[in-house]
């Protein structure tokens, strides 16, 4: 799986999309939505083209218009968006469910390459799949609460979230990670 810069854009803005409606925002403009998560305009209409004609967002035109969400945030799996817009998530084609291509190999049945690259397609895929755009919504918001973050769309506020983090940040240290700030929630809620 490679997740390209369209697939990180579609799944940026439809989290920010869900952020807005959870906060009490209608929708949001596409200049909002490049603005907020600092993305090109141009290249994000046509992100939010592919998405809109999937059926996951859809538009409002107008002075007040902007972009919502056309279907409820718990029914969108994250998989299916990355899939969308980027295609399989097996990492070489001959382990893809979605796009399964023949390879190269003289002995595909017997290839420790692609039943390695099926285990590590079954791994991305269940966490994609298991997940919905509520969740990582839910998790965002929690988490910058938390933080004691600005939330966004908030009148007075700006755009971007600036907290103070601690010197031993580590962007990458598994407690950081979606599933642990998941579970970090579910903890402090019983």
């Amino acid at each position: 799986m490679n997740l390209t810069r369209k697939g990180e854009y579609a799944l940026r803005s439809l989290i920010k999309l869900g952020i807005a409606h959870e906060l009490g925002r209608a929708h949001l403009s596409v200049s909002e939505l490049a603005e907020s998560e600092k993305l090109p305009l141009k290249f994000l209409e046509q992100v939010l083209f592919q998405l809109r004609g999937a059926g996951y967002i859809h538009t409002k035109r107008g002075k007040y218009g902007g972009y919502f969400l056309a279907k409820d945030m718990k029914s969108i799996r994250i998989g299916e968006i990355v899939r969308l817009i980027d295609g399989k998530l097996a990492p070489i084609a001959c382990a893809s469910l979605t796009a399964h291509e023949k390879c190269s190999c003289p002995d595909e049945t017997h290839c420790g390459l692609r039943m390695l690259m099926i285990d590590v397609r079954n791994a991305i895929s269940n966490i994609l799949d298991r997940y919905t755009l509520a969740d990582v919504v839910e998790v965002t918001l929690r988490k910058i609460r938390r933080d004691g973050g600005e939330l966004p769309f908030q009148s007075g506020s700006s755009q971007t979230v600036s907290i103070k983090l601690p010197e031993n940040f580590n962007p990458v240290d598994p407690s950081e990670g979606f599933i642990a700030e998941l579970q970090t929630g579910k903890d402090t809620s019983q």
